[in-house]
């Protein structure tokens, strides 16, 4: 089953990290948080947001 994973990192501030069902990372929050509460309310923002985000093709 697809899950979000909150943990503590290195430096004692709190990560998450989204695994898909075979149990891959396919996406993190690429920044600490100090607070648990923080880092918990930025993976439900993700949960929320990506079924109406767009792909989008960019060029460099």
């Amino acid at each position: 089953m697809a899950k979000f994973e909150v943990y503590p990192d290195k430096s004692g501030q709190w990560r998450w990290r989204f695994r898909a069902n075979n149990g891959r990372i396919v996406a993190d929050s690429a920044e600490s948080y100090v607070n648990k509460t923080d880092c918990i309310d930025g993976a439900k923002i993700i949960k929320a947001e990506a079924p109406n985000a767009e792909i989008v093709q960019t060029t460099s």
